[in-house]
């Protein structure tokens, strides 16, 4: 449904995305996940046509919509673009805003989709009211279904949640992700939002200074990131410095771990390792002792930052039940649980 050709967007003489590069499947909806400046938005106004390209090639249906010197223009894209401040025409219904992009419709046509797609966002009834008589999270939802009122083939939707609360974003995430699967709609979304990129995206793309760096599904960008950036960024968790022993094995103040064969390390390596606070197990029995120097309660979990004492008073997080409850510069024992060992080189790109 859409691929991204080596796409680079500049402005002026700064270039904002370079040698982009991805394909979306029919019905798959996929993230851009970035922090602020990374250039995710920048992309997705490109795929919109609301910039043009300096290098590279988009195509939507097999069909060339955007190269360096060819520009389809956004309404002839069969695209839609739900904002970050949703852009509801404060003078028109909820039912009118909703079929504002269905002119070539007739009345009855128009009335049934607008009523099928209120159903489906969770706002039956709600037709007559004004943008300004409904919540953020409603209003939310009747951007979503006016845009999805004439079936695009491409819906991009831009910080969708930005402006509403961590919980109701949790919620509406999901509901989203929902909508779009009932209507196999094609979709992609950009975010800083880790937890946002995962509950909607099938597919996620980790973006750093105009730059795609890993294009895979959640699971895969957790334990199997394939640089330090992607690694801090998807998660929490800490380096470690290691060495890689003369039994291939890496050699740790907080024990010792097998690695991959085909690792491509060597004896004497100095190598970072991964530590996430689900590798941190609490153990009483453990001879590795770590002081306890901040705490957050979470409900059914306490999330520790610990004080390790082996290794040069280097700090871990550790995510232990809540009846494990400690206090400040307590002195707790605890182990690694490597299951998925995460190692890079000095220069932070795994091997």
């Amino acid at each position: 449904m859409l691929s991204l050709n080596h796409v680079s967007v500049g402005y002026q003489n700064v270039k904002a995305v370079q040698q982009v590069t991805f394909e979306l499947s029919a019905g798959q909806i996929g993230c851009l996940l970035g922090p602020s400046g990374c250039g995710k938005t920048s992309v997705l106004r490109a795929i919109a046509g609301f910039e043009k390209l300096k290098d590279g090639q988009i195509s939507l249906r097999d069909q060339l919509v955007a190269a360096k010197n060819k520009h389809l223009e956004p309404e002839k894209r069969h695209i839609a673009v739900v904002f970050q401040d949703y852009a509801l025409f404060p003078h028109l219904t909820v039912a009118q805003n909703i079929a504002f992009g269905l002119q070539q419709q007739n009345s009855v046509q128009k009335h049934q989709r607008v009523t099928e797609l209120l159903q489906l966002v969770g706002l039956p009834g709600y037709g007559s009211r004004y943008p300004h008589a409904l919540s953020g999270g409603q209003q939310q939802r009747v951007a979503l279904a006016r845009a999805m009122a004439s079936k695009p083939d491409l819906l991009l939707l831009d910080e969708p949640f930005s402006s509403l609360d961590a919980e109701l974003r949790d919620e509406l995430a999901k509901e989203l992700r929902a909508i779009l699967k009932h209507e196999k709609t094609t979709a992609l979304m950009v975010t800083h939002d880790q937890h946002e990129a995962f509950a909607m995206a099938d597919v996620i793309g980790v973006m750093n200074k105009g730059r795609l760096l890993q294009w895979s599904d959640a699971y895969a960008l957790y334990h199997r990131p394939v640089n330090r950036f992607v690694a801090s960024f998807v998660g929490d968790g800490v380096f470690l410095s290691a060495t890689i022993d003369n039994n291939n094995k890496l050699n740790s103040g907080l024990g010792i771990f097998p690695i991959h064969p085909d690792s491509g390390f060597k004896q004497g390596d100095k190598v970072m390792f991964l530590v996430r606070p689900d590798d941190i197990i609490h153990d009483d029995k453990s001879e590795n002792l770590a002081k306890i120097v901040d705490r957050s309660f979470q409900g059914s979990h306490i999330l520790y930052q610990l004080e390790l004492q082996q290794v040069n008073h280097a700090r871990v997080l550790c995510l232990a039940p809540s009846h494990h409850d400690h206090q400040m510069n307590e002195l707790i024992g605890i182990r690694l649980d490597l299951e998925h060992l995460i190692v890079f080189s000095d220069n932070g790109d795994m091997i």
